[in-house]
């Protein structure tokens, strides 16, 4: 079944909310375009990540072309519990895209916090949080039309200059049936600032779902220093991860099985040469030398890159 498109079989259902239990903060792999996808998926929940994302999909797209349905979502049984994420500015393009994945995963999620310029021109990403009312009502059509019980509906946003203005819009959302929500601790037009986890933890004491922090973890140290800060119930990682798909299993850097593990997997399933090498690339970052990197970044195939991996580390 690896690398199937979902259309050849259905999962049991699992109910996302109670993954969220005192005393637990659930470890997630972010949506990552061309990431985040099955191979690096099925790499991270080896070592203990709990909730993977798929990339963001743009939902109008996934509908008209089976094209994009096969090229962008791929999953196989093992891939659970698993969140699809679209980009929507429609209500109806949002419902429809969840009831075809609907039997293939276990929540789909908005995405109202990526920043690039290009998303938000098209009334996706970050600009929708200024439209609370949209994202209410798109909350509610996929709860109106998805019929798998305990089918998860989430958004991960951004920060407004005026925190108010950010409260207010979850509490909407929280209203409309809104399951879980993700918090990137960042405004907008910000990129590598400081995280303001002072809002996250706002933000958490003034909802009753659970509220996961997103935003420059990169260790397991940084899973606690969160928790503590906030109060949250998860986690998000994303170039944390990255660099170190362990990292949720406690290493502090990337170890040579989890390595292994990746050239196994990505073999098996099928992943193109570039994303092949590109995760190699993040995960030995800081396991090799400057020198050593010179050479293997150039690589320019999967049988040099295997060969060169089994000469120099003996995988």
């Amino acid at each position: 079944m690896n690398g199937e498109h979902p259309s050849s079989h259905q999962r049991q259902q699992r109910c996302l909310v109670d993954m969220f239990r005192p005393g637990h903060v659930v470890k997630i792999c972010a949506p990552m375009v061309r990431y985040s996808k099955l191979a690096f998926r099925s790499l991270v929940r080896r070592y203990d990540c709990d909730l993977c994302f798929t990339p963001m999909i743009i939902a109008s797209a996934f509908l008209k072309s089976g094209k994009a349905r096969d090229s962008e979502f791929t999953t196989n049984f093992g891939d659970r519990p698993l969140v699809v994420q679209f980009a929507a500015n429609c209500s109806h393009d949002l419902a429809d895209a969840a009831c075809l994945v609907s039997p293939f995963a276990d929540g789909v999620d908005l995405n109202c916090g990526c920043p690039q310029r290009w998303a938000m021109a098209e009334g996706y990403g970050a600009c929708l949080i200024n439209k609370p009312e949209l994202v209410q009502d798109m909350v509610r059509c996929v709860r109106n039309q998805v019929e798998c019980p305990g089918f998860s509906v989430s958004i991960k946003i951004r920060l407004h200059k005026d925190l108010r203005r950010t409260v207010d819009l979850c509490q909407k959302v929280e209203a409309a049936g809104i399951s879980w929500l993700t918090v990137h601790g960042r405004e907008t037009e910000e990129r590598h600032q400081p995280v303001h986890y002072d809002a996250i933890k706002i933000i958490k004491e003034n909802l009753t779902i659970p509220v996961v922090a997103n935003g420059d973890v990169r260790s397991n140290k940084d899973v606690d220093h969160v928790r503590q800060l906030t109060g949250i119930d998860g986690v998000m990682a994303a170039r944390g991860l990255l660099a170190n798909p362990a990292m949720f299993s406690g290493y502090e850097e990337t170890p040579w099985q989890c390595v292994r593990d990746w050239v196994n997997i990505a073999l098996e399933i099928g992943t193109p040469f570039t994303c092949f090498h590109h995760h190699l690339m993040y995960m030995m970052e800081r396991i090799t030398s400057r020198q050593e990197k010179k050479i293997f970044n150039v690589l320019s195939s999967t049988a040099a890159v295997l060969d060169y991996l089994g000469e120099n580390y003996g995988l």
